[in-house]
């Protein structure tokens, strides 16, 4: 009997799994009802779907992965032009600059005449005319003599009008400046050679600036130039020739920083030779006159420069605001590479005008060129009755 209860329970399990066999495939497959479509699916359905035409168009363009496409070639940097500067005419440019030395007029102008128009000139006021012009840098020797022969001039023409005593002391300081000497640049080619000005001077004297303005100046009096950047201790000293260099159209030679100064001039002439230019302008390192071995060096630049030929002009840039001190640089300088010419530099930043007298005094060597002021234009051929014109002032005998 319990045999056959188990077989009737086991039929009966196996007609209940057959039942729920059949229908649940046909609950599979009954459809739901659909639901409401949403922003969000509508966006789905469309990256299912694939990207555009054009979309799919671009990425059949694109290499296949791994292939290495050089990319195209850069446009060419646009380098812009620097303007070739025309210098300003040199001729009567001192005239042009005389208010830059108000400061120097203060003692030339106001200070001697206001002392040389007194009522009496006694020994003390003749004492103060010479304290002035010690003040200014005239020197010891020159200002005695000065003083001296306007004392005699005073007494034997009896002049006291203060147009008078201006046009007396304008003829003295002219005298002291010694208008006879030959104050040219000697920049003129010869024979197929360009002439070679070598420039000089201490530290700290503006000579790599005034070098440029030289170059603005033979630039504007119409010559060729060519500049070697010889002080080569300095990278930047070379940077800042070949500024000037460039504003007026010139070419700049140059070595490495640490190159032998005398090579670089050397290839500076030669270069200026198979250029034609008129005139080759050589810039030296600064350097101290007391150091022996650097006025040795400078010596060596001279030697080797006049393998091409003989050095035309020797340039010794002087910082006006120096005083006596530029003197004893002159004198190392000269006894080292013959200066030919001065170029006395800030001389509308000192009341110490007389510099120029002492410079001339006592070394014979005439001051060529003037510095009055920052600007490019602003070194001056020197004159020396336009000179002592600027430094008494045109309205000093009014206020006197």
């Amino acid at each position: 009997m319990t045999d056959y209860l188990l077989i009737a329970l086991a039929l009966l399990g196996v007609l209940i799994l057959g039942t729920v066999g059949l229908v649940a495939p046909k609950l599979r497959r009954r459809r739901e009802p659909p639901l409401p479509t949403t922003e969000v699916e509508t966006r789905a359905e469309e990256d299912l779907a694939g990207p555009p035409v054009e979309a799919a168009e671009a990425a059949e363009a694109e290499p296949p992965a791994g292939i290495l496409v050089e990319p195209p070639p850069a446009p060419p940097v646009q380098v812009p032009e620097v303007p070739v500067e025309v210098p300003e005419p040199t001729a009567g440019r001192l005239v042009r600059l005389r208010s830059r030395l108000s400061r120097s007029q203060s003692v030339f102008g106001k200070g001697l005449l206001g002392l040389l128009s007194r009522d009496r000139l006694d020994e003390e006021t003749w004492e103060e005319i010479e304290d002035s012009l010690i003040t200014a840098d005239v020197g010891i020797d020159s200002t005695r003599e000065i003083v001296d022969r306007l004392r005699e001039r005073t007494r034997v023409l009896g002049t006291r009008t203060v147009a008078e005593l201006r046009a007396l002391l304008a003829a003295e300081l002219v005298n002291a400046l010694d208008p006879e000497l030959d104050r040219a640049l000697h920049t003129a080619p010869k024979d197929g050679v360009p002439a070679v000005l070598l420039v000089v001077g201490v530290n700290g004297a503006g000579k790599t600036t005034t070098c440029g303005k030289v170059a603005r100046v033979l630039v504007a009096d119409g010559r060729s130039v060519i500049l070697g950047a010889a002080d080569t201790f300095r990278a930047a000293a070379a940077d800042q020739l070949e500024t000037w260099a460039g504003r007026v159209g010139a070419e700049t030679v140059r070595g490495p920083e640490g190159a032998d100064p005398a090579s670089v001039a050397f290839d500076a002439v030669k270069r200026g030779i198979e250029t034609g230019v008129d005139t080759v302008l050589v810039d030296t390192a600064g350097r101290l006159q007391n150091k022996v071995g650097l006025m040795d060096e400078l010596g060596k630049v001279k030697r080797v420069v006049e393998k091409h030929g003989p050095i035309d002009e020797t340039l010794l840039i002087l910082d006006a605001t120096t005083g006596q001190n530029g003197l004893e640089q002159a004198r190392v300088f000269t006894e080292a590479v013959d200066v030919t010419g001065v170029a006395l530099t800030k001389l509308d930043g000192t009341a110490k005008g007389g510099i120029v007298i002492s410079v001339q005094r006592k070394l014979g060597i005439p001051v060529k060129l003037v510095g009055l002021g920052e600007g490019k234009d602003d070194l001056a051929p020197f004159d020396p009755a336009q000179f002592v014109d600027a430094l008494l002032g045109a309205e000093a005998g009014s206020d006197a």
